[in-house]
């Protein structure tokens, strides 16, 4: 085309939510939706893996493999991304009371993948082209949905020591996707879903900041996404939306100092109102 003609942005990730009966079955499925053209993953957890239960357990019993695939250990994670190179990938992980430990497994497979072309290879550029995000909001988890496995004092712990350790050492990761989704899900109007998301965001703020350099907080904030709810409420839901924008601006520059126009930004995605389509 002509130079004055303006360039095509880039296409968003393309990415179908996945997982199911074994790390073996759900490789093969990733693969075939990549080599279909999906430009991404999404990984789904079983019921155990989320609340850190091992397949074995009894308690586990008739929900392994159902809802998504089964993890427990780096076995798995290996056989969950056979032949998918991690560090040419972006994954999003939907994973909030283990997501520290299955982010470990993650950065352990890159480190292997690299180690398999390169016995000198340096882990840390590995881990500066990992791209994804874990979910990692254990705090909803107490108001919408319920599969914590930690006190509510831990788990922000957990939380904030990820975004800590992701915004040093894997930078283009995303270390927690705030959920105001659940909330309606559980009978929150839109009113309360924002109050109540910006409320988790600001205590996730606030514990980072006690763990990072003040320089590293527009980076921090820069990092942060959200998961948000959109109802039957046409109208309502989009104000919700550019309501939620303009907040998000305003606590970056007034609480946290943040002044970089690209890290202010609001970065979501939505899903649709499970509770209205079975309604």
């Amino acid at each position: 085309g002509s130079p004055d003609r303006p360039q095509r942005d880039k296409p968003w990730v393309i990415r179908t939510y996945a997982g199911h009966s074994s790390p073996a079955e759900s490789n093969a499925l990733y693969r075939r939706n990549l080599a279909k053209g999906q430009t991404g993953l999404s990984v789904a957890f079983d019921l155990p893996t989320q609340t850190g239960y091992d397949p074995d357990d009894e308690l586990a019993r008739g929900e392994v493999g159902k809802v998504g695939v089964p993890v427990s250990h780096v076995g798995d994670m290996r056989a969950l991304f056979e032949d998918i190179p991690l560090t040419e990938m972006n994954t999003s992980m939907t994973i909030n009371a283990t997501a520290m430990w299955l982010l470990a497994l993650y950065q352990v497979v890159a480190e292997e993948q690299a180690l398999a072309q390169d016995p000198d290879a340096d882990f840390a550029a590995v881990h500066a082209k990992l791209a994804g995000t874990t979910q990692n909001d254990i705090i909803k988890e107490y108001l919408s949905r319920g599969t914590y496995a930690f006190p509510p004092e831990p788990s922000m712990r957990l939380i904030a020591d990820m975004v800590a350790h992701t915004v040093e050492h894997v930078p283009r990761w995303n270390p927690v996707n705030i959920c105001s989704y659940h909330l309606q899900e559980a009978g929150a109007t839109p009113v309360q879903e924002i109050a109540f998301s910006m409320a988790t965001a600001c205590s996730v703020l606030d514990a980072v900041r006690e763990r990072v350099d003040a320089s590293r907080m527009p980076a921090v904030f820069g990092r942060i996404s959200f998961c948000v709810n959109a109802g039957v409420r046409f109208v309502e839901e989009h104000a919700k939306l550019r309501a939620m924008g303009v907040l998000w601006e305003q606590l970056g520059r007034e609480r946290y100092g943040v002044t970089d126009e690209k890290a202010l930004r609001f970065r979501y995605g939505v899903q649709v109102n499970s509770l209205g389509l079975t309604e």
